[in-house]
């Protein structure tokens, strides 16, 4: 069981609540969740808090702006049971994600700049002869499931022909840029809803503002995210620091094979 950690004066639930803008039964949550250190109960049964666990819940709310709540939440709980070095590898695992988002950021804004605005072909221009790639093909260049392809194509994002010879779908060059486009679009966090209007503005090569506000919008959140993670680490470090103070253990210490604290 997690050891009890105390800081300073006692606090009501209702006291670290609206200190965060919460409900007490959100506070009960998170601690039972091991987002928060176990609390000590009075004679009664009821819980009190200390400054740590306002630290705490502080670095966890912090945390969940830059790494989303599910991460943070195994990030507290990693640090509460001890497991200091297993924090630090999920928090690794956000910032990779962060720089493949950065990168794939970059990749559509070079597609963006390959788009040439007077040779792209009507919705379902059919290739010539034999030309295009099968649904199965794209969806493993994609890493993507056919079903996907057939949902966007549903979605309006590609319009394949059909081989009159087997009824397969073909998709031709501006299928497979529109279906990349799309894909890259996807992996950073917009909807199929958003998507298709700039699919069909590049299609129409009508101009390429809708697009270029599209990547304006993603840089921003990218950044805002980058610097939310800043906010968390500061956090994250002033309760390893407090909490490293009541238990004795140096704030960035992990455990080694013995079970016992490393520096």
């Amino acid at each position: 069981m997690a050891r009890k950690l105390q800081s300073g004066g006692k606090l009501r639930p209702i006291d670290l609540a609206r200190g965060h803008g919460l409900s007490t039964q959100a506070v009960r949550n998170y601690e039972e969740a091991g987002i928060l250190p176990d609390a000590d109960r009075t004679a009664h049964g009821y819980r009190t808090y200390t400054s740590l666990h306002a630290r705490a819940l502080g670095a966890f709310l912090a945390l969940v702006s830059g790494h989303g709540h599910q991460p943070a939440a195994s990030i507290m709980r990693a640090v509460n049971r001890g497991a200091v070095d297993e924090a630090y590898r999920l928090i690794d695992e956000s910032h990779a994600q962060l720089l493949d988002d950065r990168r794939t950021l970059r990749a559509v804004e070079g597609a963006v700049r390959d788009l040439a605005p007077t040779t792209a072909p009507a919705p379902g221009a059919a290739a010539s002869g034999s030309g295009g790639t099968f649904v199965g093909p794209l969806a493993a260049e994609l890493g993507i499931r056919p079903a996907t392809l057939r949902k966007w194509e549903r979605a309006g994002l590609v319009h394949p022909r059909r081989d009159p010879r087997t009824g397969y779908r073909v998709y031709g060059e501006a299928d497979v840029r529109d279906a990349r486009l799309a894909h890259q679009l996807r992996r950073g966090g917009y909807l199929l809803e958003q998507i298709a209007p700039v699919i069909a503005q590049v299609r129409s090569a009508g101009g390429l503002e809708p697009l270029e506000a599209t990547l304006r919008d993603w840089h921003d959140r990218v950044s805002a995210r980058g610097r939310a993670m800043l906010t968390g680490a500061a956090e994250l470090e002033a309760y390893l620091r407090e909490r490293g103070r009541n238990t004795g253990v140096a704030a960035g210490a992990g455990k080694g094979e013995n079970g016992k604290a490393t520096a």
